[in-house]
This record gives C-alpha cells, sequence and structure tokens, in this order.
C-alpha cells in the first residue's frame, strides 16, 4: 500500500517541480532564497523517495526503511517551505539565530549529506564533512591552515541557511538554469528528436569508411549537446551505436571506447551544454552566451580530432577490403519527414543571441515550442502523457545536479567562512615553484581525480574557488582558467579506474571494463591535450583579434592531425617511427603561442607530411617494381 502510494506521490512532487520552475523561469520571477528553498525540499524529497537508504536485495522495501523514506522526504519539503516564507530574514547576515533557525540549519546540513549519499555515493558527503570539521576544529590546526575559530551557530547559519552555503550560487545554477535546460532535453528526446539525430548521423557518414564509428561521433555530440549527461548520452545512443560497430567489425571494446568518448564530448559542445557552463557564467559574472563562444573552437577540435583517429583506424584495418555497408537512409526524406523536430533549438539560439534574453526565458519558450512544432506532422505529435512523462523524467535526471549543488554549496560555505581558498591557492604557486606549466599539470591531476569520485559539476565548484585563483594569478585569463577545470572534470568520466561513462558503454558493449576505459584514453589523447593549448593559446577561446584567432585556429588544427598520425601510426599506409616522434614533437611545439614555435613546428610536420605521401611512396613503389618481375618476362 504505501509503495503505491509513494509512487503517486512522486508523480505529484516532480509534476510540481517541473510547473514551479516553468512558472519561475518564464512567468514570475521569485527571489533567488525562495527559489532555491523549493527547488532543494521537493528535489530532495524526491531523492528520499526515489533512492531507498539501503540498496541490498530485499531489504530496500522494508517498512520501517518506507517510513523512514516518508520522513526524510517530508522533513526536506518543511525545510524548502521554511526557507521560502522566511526569505527575507535569512537573506540578511545574521550573528544569532533563533531555536527554530537552529533545528532547521541541522536539518538541511544532515538530509544534504544523506540525499547526497543515495544519489552520488559517499565521496562528496565525506568530503563535505572533512570542510566541517575543518570548520569545527581549524583553530587547533598549524599556523598556515589554522582559522580564528567559528561557533556552531555561526556555522549553521553560514553554511545551512544563507546564501553562502547550501542555498548558494551552486544550488542558484540548478534551481534557475539546470531543471529547464535538461527537461528541454527530455522534450526533445520524447518528441523524436533523438531518434531524428541518430538517423541524420547515418544519411551524413553511414556510407563513408568508418561510417558506423563515426555515426556514433556525430550523433553523440548532437544528442550530447543538447542533455549535456555523458552517462545518459552513452546509454541513449549507445544502445544503437554500439551493436552497429560489432556488427561491421569493431571490437568491443574499441565500440564501446568510441561511445564514451563521443558521448563525453556532447557536454562540451554548445548551444545546449552542462550545469558547469552556467556556473561558469556566474563565477566570471558574464553571459551564458560567452561562455558558450567560448567553448566552440575547443570543443570542435575535440570533435575533430577523434573523427580524425577513427578515420585513420578505419583505414589501416580496412584498407582493400570491401568495406560492409551500413545502413542507408535517404536524407532528404529524413530532413523532410523529421527536420521541424531542430526548430526548437533554432528558437532557443536565437532568444539567446539575436533576442539575448536570460537563459531561463530562453529555455521557457523553447519548451513550449516543442509540443507546438511537433504539431506540424501527425507521426511527431506529443499526447499529454508525453509531455508529463517528459517534465517528471526532466525533473528525475536534473536531481544528480541538485544534490551534488547543494552538498557543494557546505565546502563553498566553509571555504568563504574560514578563507582556505586564498591558502591553498597559494600553497598551490608555492609548491609549483611559480611554473606555469607544473601548476596547470597539478590542477589537471586534481581535476580528473576528483572528477572521478564527484559529479563534475561539484568537482568543478570545488576546483574553481581552490584551483583557479592560483592560474589567475600566474596570468592565466579567468576564463581560461574555468574551461581548464571544466575540460578535465568532464574527462575524467573516461579516465581509469573510476569512468563511469566508459564502464557504461562497456556494458552495453558486452566488453571489458578497464579495457574499454584504456582504450577511451587514448582514442581522446589528443583532447587531453586542447586544454594547455588554450591556456597558453587564449585566441581559441576568443580571446583576442579576429587575425589571431584565425592562425591560432589553423596551427592548432594541424596541430592535432598530426599528433593524431602519429599516434595511429599510419597516412596511406605504416609511417616510420622516426616520422611519428617527430609528428608528436611538432604537435605539441604548436601548443605554445608565439612564432617562432609555430613555424617551427608548422616546418617539421609540413616536411614529414610531404616525406611519407610522396617520396617515401615514391620509393616503395620503385622497388616493387624494380624486384617484381611484369607479366610479359614471366
Amino acid at each position: 500500500m504505501i509503495i503505491r502510494w509513494k509512487t503517486y506521490a512522486v508523480t505529484a512532487i516532480a509534476l510540481t517541480l517541473a510547473v514551479f520552475h516553468l512558472y519561475a523561469g518564464g512567468i514570475q520571477i521569485f527571489p533567488s532564497l525562495q527559489q532555491r528553498g523549493i527547488h532543494f525540499g521537493l528535489a530532495l524529497a524526491l531523492i528520499f523517495l526515489l533512492y531507498p537508504m539501503v540498496k541490498r536485495k530485499g531489504q530496500e522495501n522494508h517498512r520501517f526503511l518506507l517510513w523512514f523514506d516518508v520522513l526524510l522526504a517530508l522533513a526536506s519539503i518543511f525545510i524548502g517551505f521554511y526557507i521560502f516564507v522566511n526569505f527575507l530574514p535569512l537573506s540578511v547576515a545574521m550573528k544569532t539565530t533563533n531555536t527554530t533557525m537552529f533545528v532547521v540549519g541541522i536539518l538541511t546540513i544532515l538530509i544534504t549529506l544523506e540525499a547526497s549519499r543515495r544519489i552520488i555515493g559517499w565521496a562528496l558527503p565525506v568530503l563535505a564533512i572533512i570542510f566541517l570539521l575543518y570548520a569545527l576544529f581549524g583553530e587547533r590546526l598549524p599556523l598556515m591552515m589554522a582559522h580564528t575559530g567559528y561557533s556552531m551557530e555561526r556555522i549553521l547559519n553560514q553554511v545551512g541557511l544563507s546564501t553562502e552555503g547550501i542555498m548558494g550560487m551552486a544550488l542558484g545554477v540548478s534551481a534557475t538554469y539546470v531543471v529547464l535546460f535538461v527537461v528541454f532535453g527530455t522534450f526533445l528526446e520524447k518528441s523524436g528528436a533523438g531518434k531524428f539525430v541518430i538517423d541524420l548521423a547515418f544519411a551524413l557518414v553511414g556510407r563513408f569508411r568508418g561510417g558506423p564509428a563515426k555515426v556514433s561521433v556525430i550523433a553523440s555530440a548532437l544528442f550530447g549537446s543538447i542533455n549535456g549527461y555523458p552517462v545518459a548520452n552513452v546509454v541513449t545512443t549507445g544502445v544503437i551505436t554500439i551493436p552497429l560497430m560489432k556488427k561491421n567489425g569493431y571490437s568491443s571494446h574499441y565500440a564501446g571506447a568510441v561511445e564514451s568518448v563521443a558521448s563525453t564530448g556532447g557536454m562540451l559542445l554548445p548551444p545546449v551544454m552542462g550545469a558547469v557552463a552556467f556556473l561558469i557564467a556566474d563565477f566570471l559574472q558574464v553571459d551564458y552566451i560567452t561562455v558558450a563562444l567560448a567553448a566552440l573552437i575547443p570543443a570542435l577540435l575535440y570533435f575533430i580530432a577523434i573523427f580524425i583517429m577513427i578515420d585513420l583506424r578505419a583505414a589501416r584495418y580496412d584498407k582493400g577490403a570491401e568495406k560492409p555497408k551500413a545502413e542507408v537512409i535517404d536524407m532528404k526524406q529524413t530532413i523532410k519527414t523529421k527536420g521541424h523536430l531542430m526548430l526548437p533549438l533554432v528558437v532557443m539560439v536565437y532568444m539567446l543571441v539575436i533576442v539575448q534574453v536570460s537563459p531561463p526565458l530562453a529555455a521557457f519558450w523553447s519548451i513550449l515550442s516543442v509540443p507546438l512544432v511537433g504539431l506540424l506532422r501527425k507521426e511527431t505529435r506529443m499526447s499529454w502523457k508525453d509531455c508529463f512523462d517528459a517534465l517528471k523524467q526532466g525533473i528525475e535526471l536534473s536531481l544528480v545536479v541538485a544534490a551534488a549543488c547543494a552538498c557543494a554549496g557546505i565546502v563553498m560555505g566553509v571555504i568563504n567562512m574560514t578563507g582556505i581558498g586564498l591558502r591553498f591557492s597559494g600553497l598551490l604557486v608555492e609548491f609549483s615553484g611559480g611554473s606555469l606549466f607544473m601548476l596547470l599539470l597539478l590542477t589537471m591531476a586534481a581535476s580528473i581525480v576528483l572528477g572521478m569520485g564527484l559529479p563534475p559539476v561539484a568537482a568543478y565548484i570545488i576546483l574553481a574557488v581552490l584551483a583557479a585563483p592560483a592560474m589567475v594569478k600566474m596570468g592565466v585569463p579567468a576564463m581560461a582558467a574555468h574551461m581548464f577545470i571544466f575540460y578535465y572534470g568532464t574527462l575524467s568520466v573516461i579516465t581509469p579506474p573510476v569512468a563511469i561513462a566508459s564502464y557504461a558503454a562497456s556494458g552495453i558493449a558486452q566488453a571489458n571494463a578497464m579495457q574499454t576505459s584504456l582504450t577511451s584514453c587514448r582514442l581522446a589523447l589528443v583532447a587531453f591535450i586542447i586544454p594547455f593549448m588554450f591556456v597558453y593559446g587564449p585566441e581559441l577561446i576568443f580571446q583576442g583579434t579576429w587575425m589571431a584567432i584565425v592562425i591560432s585556429t589553423v596551427t592548432a588544427l594541424l596541430g592535432i592531425y598530426s599528433l593524431a598520425i602519429a599516434l595511429e601510426g599510419f597516412l596511406r599506409g605504416e609511417i616510420l617511427y622516426a616520422s611519428r616522434i617527430l609528428l608528436f614533437l611538432s604537435s605539441l611545439l604548436l601548443i605554445h603561442v608565439g612564432w617562432m614555435s609555430d613555424m617551427i613546428g608548422c616546418v617539421v610536420i609540413t616536411c614529414v607530411l610531404i616525406y611519407e605521401l610522396k617520396y617515401r611512396n615514391y620509393v616503395n613503389t620503385y622497388n616493387q617494381s624494380k624486384f617484381t618481375p611484369n607479366v610479359e618476362e614471366k
């Protein structure tokens, strides 16, 4: 009986939260603390009802645990409405708290930790607890890390109730932007736009060399740019592309690696990126479109690099053999029947770029346009059930981000209160010995390690406070510093030992998870270098003159092309190891901005390519004709 009522409650809360965010995004703007309070209360209530305390089979539906989940859900809703009603006194910085505020503050922190543990795992809650202990007892630490000491009241007020902690900027991004954009993605998927994207990819590249793998790249790039979730992208497109790649001769682990790498890159590709893009905009106080524009060239370089690697692999193993034919889809017919499903994306880009409305309002009108556009053809019309399912699914998908942002708010609250962020940044600069390259390596390692245990959004929030200031202090442009952290936090989902995107793809491909992850890293090795390229050459993120941007983009393309050839060891045939080494080193020269390094790199790469394509091919042909008798001599 209680299980059935729990199902009804989940549906009701999810639809209520979806309608609230649509209303707040497109009709009436609420004060930030009010909106965050409702978002927090209803989102965490859903987590407690959807994710059991104990995940062992046979115990998750124990009556006591079910009632405990309901009690926690009710507590979450109470906290949300308490903040909604009392937002004015809570918005004022208070040194003292009354008994009710004291209890609510404790409850807010405790249920945030428990909700995060259930949906994310132990890593982020444990990190948050460590920071809370630091706030309580940090005054006893050595001088370099110690603070002046804070009372329990101050900690509860700062972390649990104010806009400096759990209810801070991170949760604000989740409440203001993320939910609406995730719902937009689920509406597109329900309308059939996801299937159209895959069909379009088949029509574009399915008939070419390495077609199935290239289909995976294009489909995952387009679909991932909409939903912004690597694992969800793998599961959505991978169930179609991975079996097709295996059917056409690719090994299981390689098929899984291609899908996981392509799906991960979707989070980096505008116009709709992950939640981190909105966080960057809030941290830097710039428009979202500025962040999207900065991400454009690096994201295109990422996918071009993967595309080149796949093409070279296909040429290496399919050369001289009859290539299996991929599924044939008529592009003209595909666009004619379902092309209109992309109009909501046009609406979003138009409103963000041309009209320049706020992202929530652009998302609101884009969501409304999906069912209206679907009416243009009978087979794409959405029923009321489809709309309700899309709303519910969008809310459920956004719960991970809500929990991660709330728990990361604990860390941010302690950092802001104790000032440890500035001290940590100073330690990073000191530990790097004043070398920017060493600092970048340290930040890269920290981003990947944190990203393995935390969602990209949580890893970014922590490093944006701790590491980004150190990079800026050493002369890195703020946008480049934050994009650097964003990139490596995202790439962590394909980096072993905890590579959740690669593991999800290996499950579909029925391949070894670790082998799939290692193959993913090799396939995306070029992509791991791209962040260094835009740090040393910020023209790649549109910071500089148009001439400098064009030159940097061209040299970057040449660099990733030569690096891909060096890694694959193939051009028109096997290339010499000496050529591979020269191409690899020359491509690294193009990372550093400067006419001398660019010129040396371009000259060496050009000479090696000419040698491999012309001279070596001529020598091989001459030797073959010299030692192979013709038919008449026989």
